[in-house]
């Protein structure tokens, strides 16, 4: 049985071809935007800052030793908990704890008079640039959930990080160092390991370039003995035209992969310099602590960072801490330990905010400071303290943050968050915004759901921007 078939024009017949010519340009984008997936792109809005640098406290320290000064609880020191405080989940501490006080001293700093711990007198030199949030909250209070909540905005693997989405929806400045780069703490992995860093579903390409210690931190970015730049070059597009000739159609792995070679033979022309910190003066690598042996690894880490968001890198985090007793985690004996955290790392942290700073780069880059939570006011064991995930501090400076500012609060032991509370994803969507990224906007199709860093909704904290 035949059927008519009406005559079609050129124009009707172009419209249904492939869709149209206006799906073959936009497929010809597409191609183009693969040839560089990390090329800069436009922010969804103005954005303040550029790159962000998160100085990242492993373990979880303590808001009553660092920035929110709690006269209560010290003068119920030995007590327990009053009862018009409802008791937190706690992971460690049982039964009927007692309160434990501070025996560190506050005082208020700069113009602003905001309160700093005799702890931290470096960073209390820098208060003018902060504002500490006093009122962050997060759903778990075990290491590796709080810490794939903190990086990932959910408290399971499998998603991406701050860094990969920040790199995915704005690529980066720089096109021969990675636009992405992690430095752990030399101790060892923290307790959710490297993948709470990861790209996750996003493209291959979005993953972090995570650093070696030591002072290099990128290995054989010298050329062959023997080999010039020239040769260099020359070897590696034959390579290359060889790959993409059996490269299989739309393998976004293998063209990660391609890319990653072009930015390993790149970082061979620019990445030497920028890693050779002997060509900084004097006096800058004594500002950064790296003169002193306690001071030396983060000092040199924090210096890093300054001169990789200079060269354009998006976003770099520096980690404070590894397992067991080289984090933040002060179970044992609170005093003990964040003595001996804050000492390697206040003198580079103040160092990285005022380098920043004289150099006109805190504009446009936001140094975040925080762990995946806080510690409790109750005692564990005697003269520890457990994870407290219900009212903790963090920092943010630069990057159009306002300085000087306090925002939230909590209770008058430091137990709750009762003023502004603030989630974590209230966190990473201020950080978005400031980057020039729109929470919704910034999302990605994976397994027909259209996933995004906030999971729900956060709110920009309006009080510090």
């Amino acid at each position: 049985m035949s059927h008519y078939q009406p005559t079609r024009n050129r124009r009707e017949f172009l419209t249904d071809a492939f869709c149209g010519f206006g799906s073959l340009a936009f497929g010809a984008m597409l191609q183009a935007e693969t040839v560089n997936p990390l090329a800069a792109k436009r922010p969804h809005r103005p954005a303040k800052a550029k790159s962000v640098i998160f100085l990242f406290m492993a373990g979880g320290p303590s808001q009553m030793e660092t920035f929110d000064p709690k006269p209560l609880l010290n003068q119920l020191n030995g007590q327990p908990l009053p009862d018009s405080f409802r008791p937190a989940k706690r992971q460690f501490i049982n039964g009927t704890p007692k309160l434990l006080g501070t025996k560190r001293t506050f005082r208020q700093h700069g113009q602003s008079g905001l309160w700093v711990s005799d702890l931290l007198p470096h960073t209390a030199t820098c208060v003018d640039h902060l504002a500490v949030i006093r009122s962050c909250q997060a759903d778990a209070f075990i290491h590796s959930s709080a810490q794939y909540q903190l990086f990932t905005g959910r408290i399971l693997p499998g998603f991406p990080s701050l860094g990969s989405w920040a790199l995915y929806g704005l690529g980066s400045e720089s096109q021969s160092l990675p636009g992405y780069v992690v430095m752990p703490d030399p101790y060892g992995t923290i307790e959710a390991g490297q993948p709470v860093y990861s790209n996750a579903f996003l493209p291959a390409v979005y993953q972090p370039n995570v650093f070696r210690g030591g002072p290099k931190p990128v290995l054989n970015l010298e050329l062959p003995e023997g080999v010039d730049l020239a040769q260099r070059k020359k070897t590696l597009g034959f390579i290359r035209e060889i790959d993409e000739a059996t490269m299989p159609p739309g393998d976004d792995e293998f063209s990660a992969r391609l890319s990653t070679y072009d930015l390993a033979f790149r970082m061979q022309t620019e990445a030497p310099a920028v890693f050779d910190l002997s060509q900084e003066p004097e006096h800058i690598r004594r500002l950064y602590g790296m003169d002193q042996a306690v001071t030396e690894d983060f000092g040199r880490r924090c210096l890093m960072a300054r001169r990789l968001v200079e060269k354009g890198v998006r976003c770099v985090t520096v980690v404070s801490g590894g397992p067991a007793i080289s984090q933040w985690d002060a179970h044992d004996d609170i005093e003990e330990n964040h003595l001996r955290m804050a000492a390697r790392t206040d003198q580079p942290i103040a160092a990285l905010l005022k380098d920043l700073h004289q150099r006109g780069l805190l504009e446009s880059t936001l140094v975040v400071w925080g762990g995946e939570f806080g510690r409790t006011p109750e005692a564990q064991g005697g003269k520890g303290r457990d994870h407290n995930n219900t009212g903790f501090t963090m920092w943010m400076a630069g990057g159009g943050i306002k300085g000087g500012v306090v925002e939230g609060a909590t209770d008058d032991c430091g137990l709750y968050a009762t003023e502004n509370p603030h989630h974590l994803r209230d966190i990473h969507t201020t950080i978005l915004h400031q980057l020039g990224l729109e929470q919704d906007s910034l999302n990605y199709l994976h397994q027909g759901r259209r996933e995004r860093l906030t999971e729900i909704q956060g709110e920009v904290i309006r009080g510090i921007v």
